[in-house]
């Protein structure tokens, strides 16, 4: 057995022979149509669909994940790795795969970045767009009388500065490109992240090639080629086939760290059953087979 499958196989054993409580499917709450939720000290106002969930097809984008919300208020903290290391940074411009219809790690990340772009197939777009107008201060005022009650006990939520759009992007469809930034200066991102994407096998590639190819874009952005872009990777521990099969692929590409659970908040450890990985991208000659 080569040597790099062999520790494919140990982080999923490692991963999954602790005792994992269940999660069931990981949704915050699939019947409501609007949740509130208190993040980094911000309140938000989240629309979601349950009628889009019912419909065929892959649509799970339509409701938040319990993972959602963790990342984004682990990644908001001062104290959060890729803010110490530099990685993150107020200059930074960040692409989110997959981000569903809350856009919800955007709202809490954009105003501390330079630029965030949310993506995700076009059926979650207005939905999407909804949240950002109603979550910033510039936005619809027009809002349930409990969430305006709550609002006035914490700041706003996204600030006028932050430079927050979602974009249509299907990873089976759609190429990656530099206008992706939505900047005539910015040809590429400094992070991309992926939040709760990895439970279907036939989207495993699709996923990993189209993390690469935004990673590539550094490649090519004369301002940033000496600082290669990091991908962040967070899941909640389901099947173990569907892990594996997505640390392989994903490690032919990227040279893989997991986040250790002493540098995540409580609630994002592997023992409630969540992980997250960064990865670098692999030269061309690098890459494994």
């Amino acid at each position: 057995m080569a040597f790099p499958p062999l520790l494919d196989r140990l982080e999923t054993f490692l991963l999954y022979s602790q005792d994992i409580p269940s999660q069931n499917l990981g949704f915050v709450d699939p019947k409501a149509t609007t949740l509130d939720l208190s993040i980094a000290g911000k309140d938000y106002v989240i629309h979601q669909s349950p009628t889009i969930l019912n419909r065929p097809g892959s649509t799970t984008g339509a409701v938040v994940w319990k993972i959602t919300p963790l990342v984004a208020d682990w990644l908001a903290a001062s104290d959060n790795p890729l803010w110490n290391s530099g990685i993150l940074s107020s200059s930074s411009g960040v692409l989110e795969l997959g981000c569903g219809i809350s856009g919800l790690v955007g709202l809490v990340l954009a105003p501390l970045v330079a630029r965030y772009t949310l993506t995700d197939q076009s059926y979650v777009a207005k939905l999407v767009e909804k949240n950002i107008v109603e979550n910033s201060p510039l936005g619809n005022s027009k809002q349930t009388k409990t969430s305006a009650q709550k609002r006035k006990s914490k700041p706003s939520a996204v600030y006028p500065k932050a430079e927050l759009r979602f974009v249509p992007l299907d990873w089976e469809l759609d190429e990656v490109t530099p206008s992706l930034t939505g900047s005539d200066k910015a040809k590429s991102f400094d992070v991309v992240i992926a939040c709760d994407c990895i439970y279907n096998d036939t989207l495993i590639q699709p996923l990993v090639q189209t993390c690469a190819d935004v990673c590539r874009l550094r490649a090519s952005d004369k301002n940033s080629a000496d600082k290669p872009a990091v991908c962040l990777v967070a899941q909640q521990l389901r099947d173990p086939e569907i892990f594996e099969s997505w640390i392989k692929e994903f490690s032919r590409y990227f040279r893989t760290w997991r986040i250790p659970d002493n540098a995540l908040t409580e609630g994002l450890r592997s023992n409630p059953g969540f992980v997250v990985h960064l990865g670098i991208l692999r030269d061309a000659a690098e890459t494994r087979n």
